[in-house]
């Protein structure tokens, strides 16, 4: 497999990544539908036409949005408390470390960028990632551990992959699709919750319309979920071409890849929607092939892939 030019790699990861991120609101309301749909074929004295099945599910949609937009803004805008509170991470100042912040406004100042926030994690590990939903909060987070032990081209191109991130708007982008895999979560933890509870002996058809629902749950929430991961892992090799085409070394990039996967682990990340936003997911420590069904579950591409492509430029 070959880049054939950046621009166009980018130009087909953009327009994927839409037509990812559109599929979230289609599935959600399209198994709204479709739990009316099969609710009025399991009931016993089921009268309802299509008409019907459509009116009931009209009816319901501006509930649905009402909730689902409530849920989208708490979510949306707790996010960086969220991320600081599980990676343990604080400020890091200019002057206790000036070799990375050089590095940092070196390179915004050659794409025309404003300077984000740095944050440090206190972990010997090698990992970094990218946050932030505006200019405001926007912040690259580097361990303590690929500070020390990468060299300054390697580390330029791992913050050169990071800010792509925030130039191509990546992480608000993930966000949406993380707070779209929670709803399905939560959703079906209540129906899941109803059952356990003895809602389903008050009824036949009440028992029957839960069981419709939380399977219709799962449904979504698997099917979120690998929309996610499949967005999340076309987002990090859009990241690579981006710190290749900004420090012009994709080989230094390649080469802080395989130092970062001898150790990824960040101990304090115990939350998978924010290990996903890592370089390195540091919670997926399982051998990735190139081929592989358990692949589709990864919120990363292999490194060993990534290497392949960032030594073809």
């Amino acid at each position: 497999m070959k880049y054939f030019g950046l621009q166009s790699q980018i130009r087909k990861n953009n327009m994927n990544s839409v037509l990812l991120l559109i599929m979230f609101p289609v599935v959600f309301y399209g198994l709204a539908w479709l739990f009316f749909f099969i609710f009025s074929m399991s009931a016993q004295d089921a009268t309802m036409g299509i008409r019907d099945v459509n009116r009931s599910f009209f009816s319901t949609i501006p509930w649905i949005t009402v909730g689902v937009v409530i849920w989208f803004i708490i979510a949306y805008f707790s996010h960086t408390a969220i991320i600081n509170s599980a990676t343990d991470s604080r400020p890091l100042e200019r002057k206790d470390n000036k070799r990375v912040y050089n590095l940092v406004e070196n390179l915004c100042i050659s794409c025309g960028m404003q300077m984000p926030k740095i944050n440090i994690i206190n972990d010997d590990s090698l990992n970094a990632f990218a946050s932030g939903i505006n200019q405001s909060t926007y912040t690259v987070s580097l361990s303590k551990g690929i500070i020390e032990k990468l060299n300054d081209d390697e580390l330029e191109a791992v913050i050169a992959h990071e800010l792509t991130h925030i130039r191509n708007r990546d992480v608000r982008l993930l966000i949406i699709s993380i707070v779209f895999v929670g709803i399905f979560a939560f959703i079906t933890e209540m129906l899941f919750r109803s059952l356990r509870f003895g809602r389903l002996g008050r009824g036949k058809k009440e028992g029957a319309g839960i069981l419709i629902a939380l399977l219709l749950a799962l449904i979504g929430y698997l099917l979120a979920s690998l929309f996610r991961f499949a967005l999340s892992r076309k987002r990090e090799y859009l990241a690579d071409a981006g710190s290749a085409e900004l420090t012009r070394r994709p080989l230094s990039l390649a080469s802080a890849l395989r130092k970062v996967a001898l150790d990824p682990t960040i101990e304090a990340v115990k939350r998978k929607d924010v290990a996903q936003m890592f370089i390195e997911n540091p919670r997926e420590e399982e051998e990735k092939s190139s081929f592989s069904f358990a692949n589709l579950f990864s919120t990363h591409p292999p490194v060993e892939k990534r290497i392949e492509l960032l030594e073809q430029y």
